[in-house]
């Protein structure tokens, strides 16, 4: 681990990928209080290679040419600094190696401070894998305190709750809305794909709202969001179930769409893409970002041509479609998948190598660098960031704050 108190920092690892910070937008920040994870990385040190420089061969390989141990963050811009702020720490809070269990969905509820999510699904994993489970937020703090000082990991046990089998391989989740968890399914098998609600309180009454588009069942729900200040739910839909295996072949093609539970009306929004993925909306509604998982091709393997990339749109304020599509980011490391916002609006997605972070310009600003694959993460109010990695899931303590969003 790479630890310093300065901006002024040398970079060790392969020749002619990493060296001293100089006059380049990290040279600016003098004043800046490094937290001890942080590595920098001076863009202008890794423009050139040369001839016999250590090219990655593939977008599932790692961007570490510090070969720092994992986590850390990975510091490409100084308005990450003012992101994690001069006493960021991260580390795992959990870990089950045997199973898949923190994949996707992470909702944060602030009234018993737990984190809701759900594991992986696909022909991979056995259907009595699939769950929805819950982790405690106050466990976790008991934790890391009796840990003592530093950064040691902690392991703390995710509660597994029991759902109806109307809640088929929960896939995205948001909320609250109406006090309630709000899931999206990828279905299995004949099963259909759903948008539900779920009560986080036992006995976990879970309510159905929408299984079908005029009579035909939906390829697989990846991701939901409200929209801000209203009761539009919004979600993906893509072909990921039966690319995996778990569903039928595909009716639709791969969507945004729009309901409104109070008159049942539901309609796509947005289309053209290889594969839609996560979904987030900033503050005041005006635009939306909708990543495209599309070089993810399931059991058939990475097609590194196809979109790895973060789309930003603006919306029609009548019709609520999205209009005026744009790349806003492309993904060096695995797919975008689940989006999360900050407050000062800074774009945060799940990626191949952990969490990336890119300012509103689309600048890659830094990343939470796991050295392994994050679906999803959620801020557990401010300054927490809980980042789901499968295997484990990973507290970052930092100076940013939730981008809190007014829901019914």
């Amino acid at each position: 681990m790479l630890a310093t108190s300065s901006i002024v920092a040398t970079f060790v690892g392969l020749t002619g990928w990493a060296r001293a910070a100089t006059s380049s937008q990290l040279g600016a920040t003098t004043a800046m209080t490094v937290p001890p994870q942080a590595v920098l990385l001076d863009p202008l040190a890794i423009n050139v290679l040369g001839p016999n420089g250590s090219f990655r061969a593939s977008a599932t390989e790692f961007f570490n040419p510090t070969n720092t141990t994992p986590p850390f963050f990975q510091v490409f811009h100084p308005d990450f600094l003012k992101i994690l702020g001069p006493n960021a720490n991260i580390r795992a809070v959990a870990t089950d190696p045997t199973l898949l269990f923190a994949h996707e969905a992470p909702i944060w509820v602030p009234k018993t401070d737990e984190v809701f999510f759900a594991s992986a699904g696909g022909a991979m994993v056995a259907i009595d894998q699939y769950q929805v489970s819950k982790i405690s937020l106050k466990d976790v703090a008991s934790a890391i305190e009796a840990s003592g000082p530093g950064v040691t990991p902690v392991n703390v046990n995710a509660t597994k709750i029991d759902l109806p089998e109307t809640i088929q391989a929960t896939n995205g989740g948001t909320g609250l809305f109406n006090g309630n968890l709000v899931l999206v399914t990828d279905g299995n098998g004949p099963l259909p794909p759903s948008l539900a609600l779920v009560y986080p309180e036992p006995p976990y009454n879970a309510t159905v709202l929408l299984d079908n588009f005029f009579g035909r069942q939906f390829n697989s729900l990846n991701d939901v969001k409200i929209y801000p200040g209203s009761n539009k739910l919004f979600f993906t839909d893509s072909t990921y179930g039966y690319l995996y295996q778990l569903r039928p072949p595909p009716l639709l093609p791969n969507q945004v769409y729009r309901f409104d539970p109070d008159t049942g009306s539901v309609r796509v929004v947005a289309d053209g893409f290889d594969k839609c993925n996560g979904l987030a909306f900033t503050r005041d509604g005006k635009t939306a970002y909708v990543g495209d998982s599309g070089s993810n091709d399931g059991l058939l393997g990475i097609n590194q041509t196809k979109p790895a990339t973060i789309y930003a749109f603006d919306i029609d304020a009548k019709s609520m479609a999205f209009t005026n599509r744009r790349v806003f980011a492309y993904i060096d490391t695995g797919i975008p998948d689940g989006i999360q916002l900050d407050a000062a609006g800074n774009v945060y997605a799940g990626t191949g190598d952990g969490a990336q972070v890119w300012g509103q310009d689309g600048t890659l600003l830094g990343k939470f660098f796991l050295g392994t694959v994050s679906s999803n993460l959620v801020f557990a109010g401010d300054g927490r960031l809980v980042i789901l990695a499968d295997t484990a899931i990973y507290l970052a303590k930092i100076a940013a704050t939730a981008n809190t969003l007014s829901f019914p």
